[in-house]
């Protein structure tokens, strides 16, 4: 991929998400030029997500003790911050490695898992943690209990 490529993507991508600030649920409108077909840019939108996300857990990690509780506010504070991306990727990204992407990140960056662990399980806790990242009020937990609910 060229600048021009890039840009045209980036571009692109700003523009998908200014749509969908009005209804994160529908269906994404994308230029077929720039993005082959929907699933193509939404792993491209859950890219932007991760990038953002691993940057303020490095930050986050920094500060505190609880890893926990790090990774917990901090996804919590960019979906907030980000609500057509969250809600675009909530509501249409259905990648299974996609997701799991996300899920062993979570659960590895929290203290929760191990790299020595099954994948199948670190993902299992990763998905146990974002259900209780994306309930309210947040209610701490042990990994024992996480791994009941997986």
């Amino acid at each position: 991929m060229g600048w021009s490529d890039f840009y045209r993507r980036r571009d692109e991508l700003a523009a998908v998400l200014d749509r969908a600030e009005r209804n994160p649920a529908a269906p994404p409108e994308f230029d077929p030029d720039v993005f082959a077909d929907a699933d193509e840019l939404l792993l491209a939108l859950h890219h932007r997500w991760l990038q953002q996300l691993t940057g303020r857990l490095g930050v986050a990690l920094t500060d505190g003790d609880d890893r926990v509780d790090a990774v917990l506010t901090t996804w919590r504070a960019l979906a907030a911050e980000q609500p057509a991306l969250r809600g675009l990727l909530d509501a249409h990204l259905t990648d299974p490695e996609a997701v799991g992407r996300e899920e062993r990140l979570l659960a590895l960056t929290s203290g929760l898992a191990e790299l020595s662990e099954p994948t199948a399980e670190v993902s299992a806790i990763g998905a146990a943690f974002l259900a209780l990242i994306r309930s309210e009020p947040a209610v701490r937990t042990s990994r024992k209990r996480l791994l009941s609910r997986a």
